[in-house]
């Protein structure tokens, strides 16, 4: 049985296909799913030979269509993980793509991970993109895209560094220019970072970031989320099928702040994206699911610009 691997412990590593690495691969199944409806609302044609390049006998098998996805046992319906997927990827698209059409020249995504923005977006000219995640991540990932042939869409410059280490410094030193504005993303980040860590990740974007800068995340306002007992039944149900996966023991738990008001309190104006909205925004209506209903309060998106 494939597993996720245990609990967390500072200094942990992972691959693409363990721990914390392997979200990343359901994450971008989960793109190639969407990507896939007739007239798609989301479209990341790398996703699908990014699973498969990972390997993941679970997720191979998601795209397979050899999974269950529709089994009453499954959290989400097919369709609601699509849409779920669809209007929270189409939120950071959005939010890059204006950014830069703004004017923003340069963009940085943090925990990047199969993330293939840096190839799918329409970047203004001369946008450079910085990618920042663990150097054996970074390193499959170019890899892999370019043996498939794909071409970067703006100037990508990878940042091969743990989040827990100076990567500011190593950002700098890869041409990150601190006096210029910065358009940030760090989706599906923050759940994996000790508390005090978040605050230090935000803390070392509000110090490289310059007036005018844009940063996109997510808000958490309840931890519990993750480890309830609809949060023990998702896992039960993975487990069926040959993937052990305990989101309790891959999320830092502990009183954290939330990003939303860390920032307001550095000097961010913070704007809130409430779920139902995000839905509304994207044609979508918000369906009646106890475990959407659930993340809905507990996790919320938020834009903020530093002035």
């Amino acid at each position: 049985m494939s597993s996720f691997g245990s609990a967390r412990t500072d200094g942990d590593s992972w691959d693409l296909a363990s721990s914390v690495g392997a979200t990343a691969t359901m994450v971008a199944a989960s793109r190639a799913l969407a990507s896939r409806e007739p007239d798609p609302l989301l479209d990341d044609r790398f996703a699908e030979p990014l699973v498969r390049a990972v390997g993941h006998p679970f997720f191979v098998r998601m795209l397979d269509g050899q999974i269950p996805l529709d089994s009453d046992e499954m959290p989400l319906t097919l369709q609601q993980r699509r849409e779920q997927i669809a209007a929270r990827t189409r939120f950071f698209d959005d939010f890059l793509t204006v950014a830069t059409s703004g004017g923003i020249r340069q963009a940085v995504i943090l925990a990047a991970g199969l993330d293939a923005r840096a190839y799918r977006l329409p970047w203004s000219a001369g946008t450079v993109v910085y990618e920042v995640d663990q150097p054996e991540v970074i390193a499959f990932k170019s890899d892999a895209l370019a043996r498939i042939g794909a071409e970067p869409t703006a100037e990508r410059r990878t940042v091969g560094i743990d989040l827990r280490d100076d990567w500011p410094k190593v950002l700098r030193d890869s041409g990150f220019d601190v006096t210029a504005p910065t358009a940030w993303i760090a989706e599906g980040l923050l759940p994996y970072l000790p508390p005090q860590a978040q605050d230090r990740l935000l803390d070392n974007i509000t110090a490289l970031s310059a007036p005018g800068s844009k940063l996109a995340t997510e808000n958490i306002t309840d931890m519990a989320v993750f480890t309830d007992e609809r949060a023990r039944a998702m896992r039960s149900a993975w487990r069926k099928h040959g993937l052990d996966i305990d989101v309790a023991e891959l999320v830092w738990q502990g009183e954290r702040q939330p990003a939303g008001q860390h920032l307001a309190a550095a000097g961010w104006a913070v704007t809130a994206h409430p779920t139902e909205q995000l839905y509304a925004d994207y044609g979508f209506t918000l369906p009646d699911n106890e475990l959407l209903r659930q993340f809905r309060h507990a996790i919320t998106y938020i834009s903020a610009e530093r002035s």
